[in-house]
C-alpha cells in the first residue's frame, strides 16, 4: 500500500490562502481517484475535493470556486490550493482516495485553523 503524508496546514486569517501538499511513498499513477477530506471538531469526515487520473475534478458545494485540487503523478504528490478561507473551513485535512482507503495508508492529517 502507498503511504500518504499531508503537510501545509496552519493558522490563517479569514480570507487568506493555504496550499496543502500530500506526499506519497510510492507511485500514485495507479490510483485513479485521489482526494482531500476534512473533519471538523464534533463533525463527521467529509469529502472536500477529488481528482481522477485524467484530471477530472469534483468539489463539495461549499468550497467550489475557492479550492483547487491537483495532482502530479511523476512527483507522487497531490495538492489542495485553498483561497478565501472561511472560519468554517477549520478542520483536520486528510489526503486519501475516494472512496476512502483504496490501496493507501492515510496520514495523520494536517490542521487548518481559520481565525482572526
Amino acid at each position: 500500500q502507498v503511504q500518504l503524508v499531508e503537510s501545509g496546514g496552519g493558522l490563517v486569517q479569514p480570507g487568506g490562502s493555504l496550499i496543502l501538499t500530500c506526499r506519497a511513498s510510492a507511485s500514485i499513477s495507479h490510483l485513479n481517484n485521489l482526494a482531500w477530506h476534512r473533519q471538523a471538531p464534533g463533525k463527521q469526515r467529509e469529502l472536500v475535493a477529488d481528482i481522477t487520473n485524467s484530471g477530472m475534478t469534483t468539489y463539495a458545494n461549499d468550497v467550489k470556486g475557492r479550492f483547487t485540487i491537483s495532482r502530479d503523478n511523476e512527483e507522487a504528490q497531490v495538492y489542495l490550493q485553498m483561497n478565501r478561507l472561511k472560519v468554517e473551513d477549520t478542520a483536520v485535512y486528510y489526503c486519501n482516495t475516494e472512496p476512502w482507503g483504496l490501496g493507501v495508508l492515510g496520514g495523520p492529517g494536517t490542521q487548518v485553523t481559520v481565525s482572526s
